[in-house]
């Protein structure tokens, strides 16, 4: 799938939904789901980096899960180099796997404690037979090399590292198989602010060096805005805006979008500027909104709004938008 001269598709989503289904008190009553995420469609091009942003519960882990199949989707399509995934047996998706990889949030917890990083490597490897066993020992010095850890680590286990450490492990299993695709769910959010900042340069050192192409799952917009080439915005399983990173900072066209920018941290006392305060609490996902899910938070929101949901808008050129009012942010 070719969307441009130059870009190539690697993964379409098209109106994916992953509902969830809820316990009832009575049989009496319909079955309640929680609608996680709710008819999204993107695409992600070779070699880039595209973030999902949003609030907890917003679904951008989901969607990561969803497309991995880690969560078998309720509807649509995913489709990674023109295939449709969704579609595959155990056996297709085993050998798809080796293309598709994630780094986990915690570095600690998707790291097996049993295991030496030397077993942890040579599992990842062996289960996609990669490289032959006689091979292996350097490939995993290799991986150690590009990761920034020594080669003794290979006798070690999980918890003889920091956190920091661990989670480089973690991104060179993800290595071990010659991935084209690694989705990272929250890959720096438990570290600390100056090792978030080595494992983000670790991440656009390795893009550029193997040509990987990254969906990057974060809450922190500073962190996005480092790493990100695209963004795209989520809000109670709706995608509200995608758009290029310095389009969508520069000039947000969404209201959710407006206020998210505005809570980031300036480190900066002297500096005032406008922030903007959403009332109420986010609804629930089992019975959303009628109309525009933002409605019921938003300042500029009519009747319009309650009623007829806003659907996903070229607006600018690469910028989608779901809002009705978006020209007056323009």
């Amino acid at each position: 799938m070719q969307a441009t001269a130059d870009k190539k598709v690697l993964l379409q989503v098209d109106h994916l939904k992953q509902y969830f289904p809820v316990k009832t008190d009575s049989i009496f009553k319909p079955k309640a789901y929680v609608k996680a995420v709710d008819d999204i469609s993107f695409h992600l091009y070779e070699g880039e980096t595209l973030s999902i942003v949003g609030e907890s519960g917003c679904g951008k882990s989901t969607t990561g899960r969803a497309i991995l199949r880690l969560d078998e989707p309720t509807e649509g399509k995913v489709y990674y180099s023109g295939k449709d995934i969704l579609g595959f047996n155990k056996k297709e998706m085993r050998k798809l796997r080796g293309d598709l990889q994630v780094i986990f949030q915690d570095p600690f917890a998707s790291l097996n404690p049993r295991q030496t990083v030397k077993q942890i490597l040579n599992e990842a490897m062996a289960i996609q037979d990669v490289v032959r066993k006689p091979k292996r020992m350097d490939r995993m010095l290799e991986l150690l090399g590009y990761v920034g850890l020594p080669p003794e680590a290979l006798d070690r286990y999980p918890h003889e590292f920091s956190g920091g450490q661990r989670q480089r492990i973690g991104i060179a299993r993800a290595l071990a198989v010659n991935p084209k695709l690694i989705i990272c769910d929250e890959a720096v959010s438990a570290l600390d602010v100056s090792i978030q900042a080595q494992i983000l340069n670790l991440l656009k050192k390795l893009q550029n060096q193997f040509g990987l192409t990254f969906l990057f799952i974060s809450h922190d917009l500073s962190v996005v805005r480092h790493i990100s080439n695209r963004v795209m915005v989520m809000y109670l399983g709706k995608v509200v805006e995608i758009a290029d990173k310095k389009d969508l900072f520069d000039t947000p066209l969404h209201p959710y979008t407006r206020a998210l920018l505005s809570s980031i941290p300036v480190p900066n006392p002297d500096l005032k500027r406008e922030r903007i305060i959403l009332k109420g609490d986010v609804p629930s996902p089992i019975n959303p909104p009628s109309g525009c899910r933002f409605h019921t938070r938003c300042p500029f929101a009519t009747e319009k709004c309650k009623i007829e949901e806003p659907a996903l808008r070229e607006l600018d050129t690469n910028h989608l938008v779901s809002c009705h009012y978006a020209e007056n942010f323009q």
